[in-house]
């Protein structure tokens, strides 16, 4: 047998790799192993990029680009825990890079984090795995994904981690979330607040910092706050301030106690354990601004509830607060100034600023810095409202001149808040004068042109309050403040134009401001929006009607009505109804038309004209029309030369302007009426001689221009005269003026006015009084439509009704001018009951008759009554 030759060894299988180990120098090499199936590569490929990625912005950027996140996500959820604890940490350092942050949204690993806070995971896991979140949540989208993912609850839980890292990072994202709404009702539904108050027992301070600022988030949520309250979180609070060792908690403290004592149980609870009163002294003892800011925030949150004004007030805080005032700090001058606007709700801290505070929140209207002005200009505009006694406070400490300067400033609050302070104090009369002095409607102009609405409804305001007076109104005027308040008018904005129509209303008080105000288009915007349902209202209805009543030719042509408080004067002309929303044409336009088949005009006048003497009685102006010139002599001007030295009539109870040219009737004219006055002479002798004295005057005519009727003056055109009407005045003076009983007044009166128009007219005999070609023929020998009153012979309803109503105003008496359908109209008069004056019905409202002028001249007929209402209709 052969020898048995050794078994040779046998060679490796061809398909095992054999190991190799490998050093790479290239961050792109240990990148492209994130790829690889074996985990020891992997777990040293993620260690490897984590130190990288610690070095800085730049290694992030660099694995950014060369696309090391996205493999990187796949190995969050890796089976080894030692590969998913690498990649977990390499999250949370890149998630600080907001590129990185981009990215992973977009990938969608938001589950995958959250997933590894679960308690099976390590403690480094949850580390990172919140630093990332933490990272994360710092940008809205990312909230919204950790919440959808329930990321929430699992970072509550580890507030009670063992590891202060975990602690300090769930914190901050929860921080983070707490921002947006929905996240704070999750967070009471998960009871979150027990675990939160935990750490600030904690011996980091950046932990016990987080931990604050969220309870001040959580806070501005009334359930947050009882559940702080039941938590007993009050006294957390109170002791971190009692500590002087944490007086970098302090500010924080303060916030959350500033938010819980919005609630009046927590209020309650901290004045009951002695918390109020360590709050105060600490507020006031505390050399650092920021402390001494966050507690006059405190007390300015809390002070909005009324109880707790109370609660402050008995703790005398307004002393504290006046106090803060003088610190040289601005941030706690602001605060200090709004706790102070917070407390003057309360009746007894208003009085206690009177003598303290006030003087001081003046000072601040002179600082340099904007914010202060503001805030002291709220104070002292909460402080003076309804309270004319801080008002006068105010102005006694030189608050005018400040106040005037801020209506100037860059700050719209400013400026809104001075203005309501000088609408306060315009209030007492004593200090309009003052204001006005110091050119406070000239300085209110800048705010009335301001953009913005609330500085545009307080200016309005001020001008409301400040334009009483006849000086303040004719300084707006001059200083071209009407303008801007009309455009205001316009306003979309419900209040501007509320207050707008208020000043409106009030500066149409004085008759030229009024004229000026209507030649801006005030009564035309008013009007528009009385049109309006959903822009009108009282305050722009009564400055309509305001100037309605200083525009009377207007007032009648739209309603059809004047009241007898409504006075006719010179330049009155009806034109018969007009639309609302239809322009009424002016005067001086009208004359200058050429005679139409149009209703004709009525004018009212009893000045002559400055052109050239007015017409005789006998030419009744028939050479030449209005529009061009008037050049017939009067009777009536010779005449009074010679008689108004000896009788005068100027009117009483101001009702109407004397006029200025008076004369005896001419010949022909004499009436039972003015024989009467004859009788009356003797009676007037005592009288004579001061009425003399008042009226030397009468001779001379007026030099200044005439009503044009357009509501502005003309040097050049003015009414044609009346010099009929001119008699008509002067004989009611003589003969109706001097009767005793305003009853018989009336009725001597409309006898008057019924002689003067065509005398009794039966009702039978109404079709056939040709008073419609008498018209035409008046038109037509005054080449105008224009017609004076004076100059119609032969007057229906409507003519006498309008004279009727233009006499008893200049000899004062009472009456109504109400326009009805079909040419009627009629005057109105309020008597009283003859039975039953000087009884017990003597407080009676008294009676409305309607004067007949037509069929029994003189007769009164009660309102309502047949025998009225067949004189008001067809």
């Amino acid at each position: 047998m052969g020898k048995k030759l050794k078994k040779e060894a046998e060679p490796p299988p061809k398909d095992v790799f054999d190991p190799l180990t490998i050093e790479s120098k290239e961050v792109a090499t240990v990148v492209l192993l994130l790829n690889s199936p074996e985990e020891e590569i992997l777990a040293k490929a993620c260690e490897a990029i984590y130190k990288f990625a610690l070095k800085g912005e730049e290694n992030k950027v660099t694995l950014l680009e060369l696309g090391a996140v996205e493999p990187l996500t796949k190995l969050l959820s890796y089976e080894d825990k030692i590969v998913r604890r690498n990649a977990t940490m390499i999250f949370g350092i890149l998630a600080s890079n907001n590129d990185v942050k981009k990215l992973l949204r977009e990938l969608d690993v938001m589950n995958s984090v959250i997933a590894r806070l679960v308690p099976e995971e390590e403690v480094i896991i949850h580390e990172f795995a919140s630093l990332c979140l933490a990272n994360m949540s710092a940008e809205y989208s990312s909230k919204v994904q950790i919440l959808e993912y329930g990321g929430l609850e699992p970072l509550i839980r580890l507030l009670s981690s063992s590891d202060p890292d975990v602690k300090k990072n769930s914190i901050e994202c929860i921080y983070n979330l707490v921002q947006d709404f929905q996240c704070r009702a999750t967070l009471q539904e998960l009871n979150a607040i027990p675990s939160i108050l935990e750490l600030l027992k904690s011996e980091y301070p950046v932990i016990q910092l987080l931990a604050l600022k969220t309870l001040g988030v959580i806070t501005y949520e009334k359930e947050s706050r009882a559940m702080l309250r039941d938590s007993q979180g009050m006294d957390y609070l109170i002791k971190i301030l009692e500590a002087k060792e944490l007086n970098d908690l302090h500010i924080e403290a303060l916030s959350v106690i500033a938010n819980c004592l919005e609630d009046m149980d927590t209020m309650v609870l901290i004045q009951q354990t002695g918390g109020l009163k360590k709050l105060l002294a600490f507020a006031e003892n505390s050399t650092i601004p920021d402390i001494q800011k966050n507690a006059a925030k405190a007390i300015t949150k809390a002070a909005y509830d009324s109880e707790n004004r109370k609660l402050f007030h008995e703790q005398e805080v307004e002393k504290c607060l006046v106090d803060l005032l003088g610190s040289e700090n601005d941030g706690t001058k602001i605060a200090a100034s709004q706790a102070i606007s917070a407390m003057c709700e309360n009746s007894s801290s208003k009085e206690y600023f009177n003598h303290q505070g006030i003087p001081q929140l003046v000072q601040l209207l002179k600082s340099d810095n904007e914010e202060v002005r503001e805030a002291a200009a709220l104070a002292l505009a909460n402080l003076t409202t309804c309270n004319p006694a801080n008002a006068n406070a105010a102005a006694e400490a030189d608050g005018i001149d400040p106040l005037i300067n801020i209506l100037s400033s860059k700050r719209d609050g400013a400026i809104a808040n001075a203005a309501t302070v000088l609408t306060n104090m315009a209030m007492q009369e004593g200090l309009r004068g003052s204001m006005q002095s110091h050119g406070v409607m000239a300085a209110l102009l800048s705010p009335l042109r301001n953009a913005n609405v609330v500085v545009q409804s307080k200016a309005a305001l001020a001008i409301a309050a400040t334009a009483c007076d006849m000086e303040a109104r004719t300084e707006l005027r001059n200083s071209g403040g009407l303008e801007p308040l009309v455009e205001l008018l316009r306003s979309k904005n419900d209040e501007v134009r509320r207050h707008a129509s208020w000043a409106v209303q009030v500066c149409a008080g004085d008759e030229l401001v009024a004229t000026e105000l209507c030649r801006l288009g005030a009564l035309e915007i008013l009007e528009e929006i009385s049109l309006s349902v959903s822009r009108k209202n009282k305050f722009s209805e009564l400055a309509y009607n305001k100037l309605l009543n200083n525009h009377l030719s207007l007032k009648y042509s739209q309603t059809g009505y004047l009241s007898s408080s409504n006075i006719i004067s010179d330049g009155f002309y009806d034109c018969g109804r007009i639309n609302p929303g239809t322009k009424l044409w002016p005067l001086k336009d009208l004359c200058l038309q050429e005679p139409n088949d149009r209703r004709a005009v009525l004018l009212v006048n009893s000045k002559p004209s400055d052109v050239s003497p007015p017409p005789s009685t006998e030419d009744k102006c028939s050479d030449t029309g209005y529009g061009r010139s008037i050049s017939s002599s009067s009777s009536l001007r010779r005449a009074s030369k010679e008689k108004t030295r000896k009788n005068s009539y100027y009117f009483s109870a101001g009702f109407g302007s004397p006029t200025e040219d008076k004369s005896e009737p001419a010949s022909g004219r004499s009436t039972a009426l003015s024989k009467s006055a004859i009788k009356e002479k003797g009676a007037r002798k005592s009288r004579g001689k001061k009425e003399e004295e008042k009226l030397k005057e009468e001779e001379e005519v007026t030099a200044a221009p005439k009503w044009t009727g357009e509501g502005n003056l003309d040097k050049e055109w003015y009414p044609p005269p009346d010099p009929d009407f001119c008699v008509y005045v002067y004989e009611v003076t003589k003969s109706v003026l001097p009767i005793t009983s305003i009853k018989e007044q009336i009725e001597a009166l409309a006898k008057y006015v019924a002689e003067k128009m065509g005398g009794k007219i039966s009702k039978e005999k109404l079709q056939d009084f040709s008073w419609e070609l008498h018209i035409s023929e008046l038109k037509f020998q005054l080449k105008s439509n224009v017609i004076p009153i004076g100059q119609i012979k032969k007057g229906t309803f409507y003519h006498r009704a309008l004279l009727f109503k233009a006499l008893a105003d200049k000899i004062g008496i009472g009456c109504s001018l109400v326009r009805g359908e079909y040419g009627r109209a009629w005057n109105e008069v309020k008597l009283m009951n003859e039975s039953q004056k000087g009884g017990i019905w003597g407080l009676s409202p008294p009676e409305v008759y309607i004067v007949d002028l037509m069929c029994h001249p003189g007769e009164l007929m009660k309102l309502k009554s047949k025998e009225a209402d067949l004189y008001r209709f067809l």
